[in-house]
């Protein structure tokens, strides 16, 4: 991966051409006076810093960073920066300001935390919210609409595919929140005490994951033995196409009740849609409901054991 510039500010102001320029004009040293130093033609030297012409080869760009008393790699790093496409500059661009959001958002938590408030205090209060917007306004939780409840096109199979992680994303684990406990037997209440999304009390990464939506939950109970055990933390994905068969995050109406199982779409005699929820270990039984009585499935896409 190119490395940016040693400056936060990745935009046209640190390009090759005006560092150039701008170095060049703080030591009040003219075209013609650089040009001795370094051995070439002024007009090279013009062309490139009007960016008719792109970064010289690799010893005057040496040469160029000692007649300027720049530090030794600093128009290397910007000449690479320079000739690195400018979708992977942007991922990049995009990777700096979500990591500095994220420092300062667990900052202001710790900060909170150590004048004696705890994450739910803080969420109850309205604080958490509040901290959150000042780091980045526009990360509000999705509200609980159709987006996430399963239509006939998600159920049974339509286009759907989440879209593709940016590169620079791509290279990087997701730290996937775990906020509750799913039961892998009966549907019980759901307990992730409403947090925004992306905040929880515990993380886990998840390599090959680009949802920003994807949250993570350990099971509780035996119906998914033997593929599942109770302790283990499976990584739901929203953006993921649900298909027949698949081990699902299931949230049920009218109370949010939450269970752990394989599902599957079937159809009654009248053609009403209903849903199976069948557990893997037979000594449990499948329940079938309405599809009206789903409020949100959500497909497994990964699975973590601790050995021993």
């Amino acid at each position: 991966m190119p490395v940016p510039p040693h400056q936060s500010d990745l935009s046209a102001a640190h390009t090759f051409a005006t560092r150039l320029r701008h170095r060049r004009g703080m030591l009040k040293l003219s075209l013609a006076g650089l040009a001795d130093r370094v051995g070439c033609a002024k007009s090279y030297l013009s062309s490139i810093e009007n960016g008719r012409k792109g970064p010289p080869a690799d010893a005057l760009i040496e040469k160029l960073e000692q007649a300027l008393s720049f530090q030794p790699g600093e128009l290397f790093e910007c000449a690479q920066w320079d000739q690195t496409p400018t979708p992977i500059r942007q991922d990049i661009e995009e990777l700096r300001k979500r990591d500095h959001s994220a420092r300062t958002l667990a900052k202001l938590l710790a900060s909170s935390a150590r004048q004696g408030a705890s994450l739910d205090e803080l969420y109850e209060s309205g604080k958490l919210r509040s901290l959150i917007d000042r780091v980045h306004p526009d990360a509000h939780p999705p509200e609980e609409s159709d987006a996430h409840r399963p239509t006939k096109q998600q159920t049974h199979g339509a286009d759907s595919e989440s879209t593709p992680c940016p590169r620079g994303l791509a290279m990087l684990p997701m730290e996937v929140p775990v906020i509750n406990k799913v039961t892998a037997g009966y549907p019980a209440d759901f307990t992730d005490m409403g947090y925004p999304a992306r905040i929880a009390d515990e993380y886990i990464r998840a390599p090959d994951l680009c949802d920003p939506d994807a949250f993570a939950a350990r099971v509780v109970g035996d119906s998914m033995e033997p593929n599942y055990r109770e302790g283990d933390i499976v990584v739901f994905s929203p953006a993921r196409k649900i298909t027949d068969g698949m081990d699902c995050f299931v949230r049920l109406e009218p109370d949010h009740e939450t269970t752990f199982k394989r599902i599957y779409f079937q159809t009654d005699e009248a053609g009403n849609e209903l849903i199976r929820i069948q557990p893997i270990n037979n000594a449990y039984p499948p329940i079938t409901v309405g599809r009206e009585q789903v409020a949100g499935l959500y497909a497994g896409v990964s699975v973590t054991r601790t050995i021993g």
